[in-house]
């Protein structure tokens, strides 16, 4: 549950610097090295919400972490080594279909990007930029987002791969097929009752999976003009992130009733619920083991580690 982080520049026979190491330790729910299957990682991190989300709450996953360490790896996986969201869904249906005596259950998904701070939908790429709205009830809600209902994993797999290639990837000097957007997959479980009883009762779950763009420096991707004004919002959006989590993890602790700043970047507004509200939240915080990330490293590391300290009432 430890990650010890050295620092790659430390010098044993620097006398100044002599009993001020940069070793940090940080301590996690969970930690994977390099050996780690994806199926240990769906395991040990989802596996245990996706009751939760048929049963009536919302769950929502997060991979974060800088350029290159491997988010779109674990949330999307590859033909043979399928990620969270293939496993999932799978383990999704199945649930369903075990209470499906009982209840009658539509599932339907929404798959978006958050690109420079607009939406574009990956499902109907053709639709153009959509508005966030909030209805009456408070909820957030994307007007003209193609949902698709739908009743086994293999066809939601088909979309999500469909959707992938929709997303937008460029290469940088850091990786070679960078995400430069932040992909968020959203699947609605909705249950009801079939028998018509005087009390109708209906279970509305919301599982929300995001990989986010990776965090970057722009001295290392050495990113110039377009890419370099893409950088800034990638960041900007983190850091509007790294504000509410840490105004969260603030609030618990007692001290001053902190603001949570949730209008400040479309993502945070669309995630206000998993991130305060009524969801069971994991962050997966991805770091690279080079030496030439250290910093990036670190960063991550404190990022997760506040992260760890939010406390929600679900």
């Amino acid at each position: 549950q430890r990650v010890v982080l050295m620092d790659p520049s430390e010098d044993p026979d620097d006398i100044l610097r002599a009993n001020r190491s940069r070793e940090k330790t940080f301590v996690f729910d969970m930690v994977f090295d390099n050996t780690a299957t994806q199926e240990e990682v769906y395991v040990s991190t989802t596996k245990s919400l996706i009751g939760g989300v048929i049963s009536g709450y919302n769950a929502t996953i997060f991979a974060y972490g800088p350029t290159g360490t491997g988010k779109t790896y674990t949330m999307l996986g590859t033909d043979s080594e399928p990620g969270i969201y293939v496993r999932a869904l799978d383990d999704l249906f199945k649930g369903l279909e075990a209470t499906a005596e009982e209840m009658d259950y539509t599932v339907s998904m929404s798959y978006l990007e958050i690109y420079n701070e607009v939406i574009r939908d990956l499902l109907n790429p053709s639709s153009g930029f959509l508005d966030l709205r909030e209805d009456s009830r408070g909820s957030i809600q994307i007007a003209g987002l193609t949902e698709v209902s739908t009743t086994n994993a293999q066809e939601i797999t088909q979309l999500l791969v469909k959707g992938n290639k929709q997303r937008t990837q460029e290469p940088t000097a850091a990786n070679g097929a960078s995400s430069r957007s932040h992909a968020v997959l959203q699947v609605t479980v909705t249950q009801r009752s079939p028998r018509r009883g005087t009390g109708e009762e209906v279970r509305l779950g919301k599982l929300f999976m995001v990989d986010l763009a990776g965090s970057e420096r722009a001295a290392q991707t050495q990113n110039r003009g377009k890419r370099m004004k893409e950088g800034a919002h990638i960041n900007r959006s983190l850091l509007a992130l790294g504000n509410c989590i840490n105004a969260l993890s603030e609030k618990g602790s007692g001290s001053r009733a902190q603001f949570v700043n949730f209008r400040d970047s479309k993502l945070t507004r669309l995630l206000k619920d998993s991130l305060g509200g009524n969801s069971r939240t994991v962050m997966i915080a991805h770091i690279s083991p080079a030496s030439s990330s250290f910093e990036e490293s670190r960063m991550t590391l404190i990022y997760a580690y506040r992260a760890k300290n939010i406390k929600t009432q679900v």
